[in-house]
């Protein structure tokens, strides 16, 4: 349930240029082909659409949402959706899918920090680990809470600090240090984070911890696929000289190890993450 705890006025962190950090962030996500990670999560957004009760002929906003899966996953239930995010390449991929599914939707680049939508736009308005990546977390949430209905419903999915991915995070930031005074991503993934994001605009929030499984050839195979196609690991990779590499590769085996519950050489590796409905003041 929602909190009556005070949210402090949407703020950006004042130890860091945010603008400059976005530009590396576009940068970063524009690297590689994040698709070929991007399509195997599609099951998140198919769940989250459940969970959300989406209903038919409703208007939905998916915010950062890379190559479209909570997109195309609301465009299945016979939404009218609008899928948006500030990395043009992905929103090419995401229209390409919806292309070849025979669907239509609407794709346009947008900040999620600055929607350009008037204030109770849609009835829905979701993101699938996306808007968890923003810089300035409150405005985001803010943004989020502006442009849905009063009524509405706003969905999120966010990997957990204690997640295989969340531990990721916390392995590349051993190599490549975060920007001082942001908040890290996988906070999006705690109760108590989304409390206070949300406090002034929820009615309502339900909490429902879920897992999603990462299925690869083995966890060599895991790594390439993320080291070529995922553009934070493209770019951590990029960023060290071979004994770094090594290091790090060794480093993210040593993690994997510990949740790979396949019991032969694949790799079958869950990962926590929180799914949020906020009922909409």
């Amino acid at each position: 349930m929602s909190q009556d705890s005070a949210v402090a006025t949407p703020s950006a962190p004042a130890a860091t240029d945010l603008v400059a950090l976005k530009a590396r962030q576009q940068i970063a996500w524009s690297t590689g082909n994040y698709a070929v990670v991007g399509t195997t999560l599609q099951i998140v957004g198919e769940q989250l659409c459940e969970s959300m009760d989406i209903r038919s002929g409703s208007t939905v906003l998916d915010v950062a949402a890379g190559n479209g899966n909570a997109s195309l996953a609301a465009a299945r239930r016979w939404c009218d959706v609008t899928s948006t995010d500030y990395v043009p390449s992905l929103l090419d991929a995401g229209r390409a899918r919806a292309q070849a599914d025979g669907m239509s939707l609407t794709f346009q680049e947008a900040d999620a920090e600055n929607l350009p939508f008037g204030d109770g736009s849609f009835d829905y308005v979701m993101s699938t680990f996306g808007v968890m990546f923003t810089p300035n977390q409150p405005q985001a949430a803010a943004e989020m809470a502006r442009v849905c209905k009063s009524g509405g419903r706003i969905g999120l999915a966010s990997w957990t600090p204690e997640s295989f991915i969340g531990q990721l995070f916390k392995t590349i930031g051993k190599y490549i240090p975060p920007a001082p005074g942001v908040t890290s991503p996988s906070a999006w993934g705690t109760r108590e984070r989304i409390e206070t994001l949300f406090a002034d605009s929820a009615r309502e929030i339900t909490f429902t911890r879920r897992e999603f499984v990462f299925r690869y050839h083995s966890p060599v195979h895991w790594i390439e696929v993320f080291r070529m196609y995922y553009g934070p690991m493209n770019k951590t990779f990029a960023a060290l000289d071979a004994d770094r590499q090594a290091e790090f590769t060794e480093d993210l085996l040593r993690l994997m190890e510990k949740g790979n519950r396949s019991g032969d050489q694949t790799l079958v590796l869950p990962s926590a993450y929180l799914e949020v409905v906020i009922d909409r003041r």
